[in-house]
């Protein structure tokens, strides 16, 4: 009698914790950034608040068709960068900053996890859309990193929109290359609108990309971190995916994204304990930035260390989850 009641009361409590126990967030499918920075509430209007959410929200819904039609991961994030860089609102593509030469180069990178395959292009000035660039390096080259003319070359070659290096012309970028260059110091509380993604599509296969306008006032052919694979994008199935934005030195010195995925793979850490520490540690050598990321189970990560950062994520049926503050 007093077993039966024991049985009866576990299954009580059983079903208690059942009924209070809140529902788990849904996984996600594809996760994005619109770069890190001194990004505040007084910084942002309120049109161009709206602006970023839309934007972000839109390039979120066009990534996740890509998986819901059975599409790969690749693709999500290919299609998901070209729509950020479409936008003059982030520093990628028609956003792009400018060099010290008053031009603008931008860099890319795109990484398949399935295979670990990579493509990176640095030093773009007259292709459209950048990440098409590395892209097409994955798919189409027995290289993995292509710079300058001659990624340009290639990039003509596989038949990828080329336009006039005006295209990239925004005032609001010429007037900050301006304001900087009478500065006597590299600009260190910028908008760092590098946009990236990583997606998991419906086989399983993580795949991450990221693109960058690079930094405002660059001279001698800078390279920052975003086309060096296992600095600001990698991606390994079983593992993560992982796109970064921020300092681009600190990012390389440290081996950002290949560190985050190294934790989980070696040591047995959770994403959001490896990433969360990775920025973390950044912080105190002096690195600003941030990252996002997805594991094989689409946990979603977003940690930053400055005020903010443009980032979103969605669900295979959800609608679109997107921040920008520290404090959302």
């Amino acid at each position: 009698m007093i077993h039966r009641s024991l049985s009866l009361f576990t299954l009580f409590l059983i079903a208690l914790s059942c009924t209070n126990a809140k529902p788990e967030t849904p996984k996600a499918v594809l996760v994005i950034h619109g770069g890190a920075g001194w990004i505040s509430k007084e910084s942002v209007s309120d049109s161009m608040e709206q602006a970023y959410i839309k934007t972000l929200g839109d390039a979120l819904i066009k990534g996740r068709a890509i998986i819901k039609e059975g599409g790969s991961s690749l693709d999500a994030v290919e299609l998901t960068i070209e729509h950020l860089e479409d936008s003059p609102l982030f520093n990628a593509g028609k956003g792009a900053v400018f060099t010290y030469n008053e031009t603008n180069e931008m860099d890319s990178a795109i990484m398949d996890g399935a295979s670990g395959g990579a493509g990176a292009a640095s030093g773009i000035t007259t292709i459209k859309n950048p990440i098409q660039v590395a892209r097409a390096v994955l798919d189409h080259s027995v290289h993995v990193f292509l710079s300058g003319p001659g990624a340009e070359e290639f990039a003509v070659e596989q038949g990828l929109k080329q336009v006039d290096p005006s295209y990239f012309f925004t005032q609001k970028n010429y007037d900050r290359l301006k304001e900087v260059k009478v500065s006597t110091t590299m600009p260190t509380q910028e908008k760092l609108g590098t946009v990236g993604a990583v997606a998991l599509d419906v086989n399983g296969n993580i795949a991450a990309g990221t693109s960058t306008g690079g930094m405002t006032n660059k001279r001698y052919g800078r390279i920052g971190d975003v086309p060096v694979i296992g600095a600001g994008t990698y991606a390994e199935n079983g593992v993560c995916g992982i796109s970064a934005t921020g300092h681009g030195e600190f990012f390389i010195r440290n081996v950002v994204a290949h560190d985050i995925a190294a934790r989980i793979k070696y040591a047995g850490h959770g994403i959001d304990k490896a990433a969360t520490e990775v920025i973390a540690e950044l912080k105190e050598k002096g690195g600003a930035g941030g990252v996002v990321g997805l594991d094989s189970q689409g946990h979603v990560v977003m940690p930053f260390n400055t005020p903010g950062m443009f980032r979103g994520y969605i669900s295979l049926d959800g609608s679109p989850v997107v921040a920008i503050y520290a404090e959302d």
